[in-house]
């Protein structure tokens, strides 16, 4: 896999693509309550893991007493996020018994830590499962009572006894309750949470050493910084799916997060995508074939098996039972119907949109990622797909069509091909680097556009987004750099490195089937600007800054404790290509804000905002049950004025016209003003800047 396809993964255990077909099934195993040890396998791949990591990260970390507490804090995390699985008792004797060991077992290539804990957490799980069930077949609850739960309970202490624990347990099943009532699942809210709670309980009974050395390795990696991860042979097959571009399915790409299945990103061209519904961020809890098929609980699955059960022929129809992540998990859930279909690069393609105003026509392109058809590119197809060639084509039809402007929206673009970047970024400029690549040695790459020719040199902004990443920001960063155009939105995403695949296989394999141990993806390399500043953990900051309906608290490599950070190295040899001055861009951001702050949809939207902000920021919510619908119906109010298709950042409407976009009405503004300024008069001896907008 080349390193420089870039795309950020958001990883808790494992990310795969929904895009293959199959039978939809969920595994069933015979009950392994035994205690859980490593295979032979495991333990000779987590050798080479520990070797591995050493010579070839990115990050050279010493491997001492400070890493081992690190990678257990880290491993209980994954465990038990909610701190509703280990008593505080659990925590002193895993970090007495292994908090100063697991270096000298990583080194060795020993999980008995890994086990030792996770073996307790199965014990823990299957004791809160068995216990919520038979309260829920048992108990009465008092929706009147005045009493309240932490569900952000990171931050929380271990619970010090079974009592404390099982009362958490018990607002637990409450608060799901009242989250299924208001989900309009009241008359069998009980049934559905019963059903949920036996499925739980038979997957911990049927987990396997697998299950165990998959989250344990992943704490090892993820400790060295979050987009570094083993595949065992199994798993790889799957990530493999993670790279493809033309399979059948929904077009999502999924995480496991605790027991939640989480969307991890939607696809630009995909059947998701294209029904603007399933957001990035969302939990999905229920899965159901056809449009009348029974939805099946998924909480505390497999993350493979919720992948083979949304996977299915093209033409059919899946239903997804989904927490919306625009109510911070907190919300009731809503059922999606998605029609299964093929994801590929012409789905995915650049497109464009005019807008008129005041008597200014602005062009808009869209570039929901950087796409190139590599197999076309090698045998030199005439046409063949590429992000760079779609955009050029698009501004050569939008110049005939007289437009004084344009605005590049790259928001939610969460990366692709890097060479896809560096030519579009030459549309705009003149030869010259692009952007800087280091390694761990200190090795630099200058990538450079090396065609002299400029496509476009008018007025030009870029749109972007916290969802707006790799490929997306060394665009961005690289038009801002030049002084070619204004970035508009919000701080990126922040994902500035580069990863590569190991292979792992036996160097000697005389008395085994395969040599097959996995692979490893790990970080080797990251950005910089031609400025030098990274653009890895902070990202790119706007030059005109616009509030996000987006979650900055949860999303962004500022977010991941082992972000590898911000830094900088010299800067490359380059020539701003902009005529904008300081003074312009000052003018410029003081009539933008004077906008907005006149425009009565966006101080709507701005009071919403905050509103919801709000919600998202408590830790604890009402299990009285007048509160708790008050402030659901808040937030649904919020959710029917700006989620649906008229979002201050705005959604597709059809033939590619935007929807009451906020930020790109805006944005379109303030190209528009641009257009004015090029067209001052110039200082005596000066040349003339050569866009004067109009058709050719």
């Amino acid at each position: 896999m080349s390193s420089f396809s870039i795309r950020p993964v958001f990883v808790t255990c494992l990310a795969v693509f929904l895009l293959l077909c199959s039978s939809p099934c969920h595994a069933v195993g015979k009950d392994t309550r035994s205690v859980l040890e490593p295979t032979e396998l495991q333990q000779e791949a987590e050798k080479y893991i520990s070797r591995y990591l050493r010579q070839h990260h990115f990050r050279r970390v010493p491997v001492n007493d400070s890493l081992s507490l690190e990678i257990l804090q880290r491993y209980l995390d994954e465990l038990d996020h909610s701190k509703s699985y280990f008593l505080k008792g659990d925590v002193d004797r895993f970090t007495r018994q292994y908090g100063k060991r697991i270096d000298d077992q990583f080194l060795a290539g020993s999980a008995e830590a890994g086990f030792a804990v996770y073996n307790r957490f199965l014990e823990q799980a299957r004791t809160k499962m068995a216990f919520m069930s038979s309260l829920l077949d048992t108990a009465s609850f008092d929706f009147n009572r005045r009493e309240t739960l932490d569900i952000k309970r990171e931050d929380a202490s271990w619970p010090l006894d079974e009592e404390e624990l099982r009362d958490l347990w018990r607002k637990e099943v409450k608060y799901q309750l009242l989250n299924m009532k208001y989900s309009g699942e009241e008359e069998n809210a009980r049934d559905v949470l019963s059903k949920r709670y036996r499925n739980r309980l038979s997957l911990l009974r049927q987990q396997t050493s697998e299950d165990a050395f998959r989250v344990y390795s992943n704490a090892l990696t993820t400790s060295f910084d979050p987009h570094t991860n083993y595949f065992s042979p199994m798993d790889f097959e799957n990530f493999q799916i993670d790279m493809s571009r033309s399979l059948e399915g929904i077009g999502a790409k999924l995480q496991l997060e605790n027991e939640y299945t989480v969307v991890n990103e939607v696809i630009p061209g995909g059947p998701a995508f294209k029904g603007k519904q399933l957001k990035k961020g969302d939990r999905i809890i229920g899965v159901g074939q056809g449009q009348n098929g029974d939805i099946r609980d998924i909480v505390g699955w497999r993350i493979s098996d919720v992948v083979q059960l949304i996977r299915g022929k093209k033409g059919t129809t899946v239903r997804l039972k989904v927490l919306p992540v625009s109510q911070g998990g907190k919300g009731p859930s809503k059922i999606i119907s998605i029609v299964r279909d093929e994801v590929t690069l012409e789905e995915q393609s650049a497109r464009k949109s005019v807008i008129e105003h005041e008597g200014r026509t602005i062009g808009v392109i869209t570039v929901p990622a950087f796409y190139l058809d590599f197999e076309g590119q090698k045998q030199n197809k005439p046409g063949y797909k590429s992000t760079s060639r779609d955009v050029e084509n698009i501004i050569g039809e939008l110049r005939k069509q007289g437009v004084d402007g344009i605005v590049l929206d790259l928001r939610n673009n969460g990366g692709g091909a890097l060479e896809e970047a560096v030519k579009l970024t030459g549309l705009f400029i003149p030869a010259g680097p692009v952007v800087q690549i280091r390694n761990s040695q200190g090795g630099r790459l200058v990538l450079r556009d090396e065609d002299p020719a400029v496509r476009y040199d008018g007025p030009l902004a870029v749109l972007v987004n916290r969802y707006s990443a790799s490929a997306s920001e060394i665009l961005a960063a690289a038009i801002q750099d030049y002084g070619r155009g204004l970035v508009i939105g919000g701080r990126t995403f922040g994902k500035g490195t580069v990863q590569s695949i190991l292979k792992i296989n036996r160097p000697f394999n005389f008395f085994y089937k395969t040599d097959d141990l996995g692979q490893l993806k790990l970080t080797v390399a990251k950005f910089y600007r031609i400025t030098g500043e990274s653009t890895q953990h902070l990202g790119v900051t706007p030059d005109l800054v616009f509030p996000s309906m987006i979650d900055s608290e949860v999303v962004g490599e500022d977010t991941y404790p082992s972000s590898l950070p911000w830094d900088r190295i010299s800067p490359a040899d380059y020539e701003a290509s902009g005529n904008l001055s300081e003074q312009d861009i000052e003018t410029l951001r003081e009539r933008y804000l004077k906008r907005l702050g006149s425009d009565p949809l966006y101080s709507t939207y701005v009071a919403d905002l905050d509103s919801l902000r709000e919600f998202r920021r408590k830790h604890v919510v009402s299990l009285y049950e007048p509160v708790f619908r008050t402030e659901l119906e808040q937030v649904q109010d919020f959710e029917a004025s700006w989620e649906q298709g008229s979002g201050g950042e705005g959604t597709d409407g059809e033939d590619g016209e935007e929807q009451n976009d906020i930020l790109l009405s805006h944005a379109a503004a303030v190209v528009a003003e641009m257009a004015s300024l090029d067209e001052r008069p110039l200082p005596a001896g000066d040349d003339p800047a050569p866009w004067t907008g109009g058709k050719e």
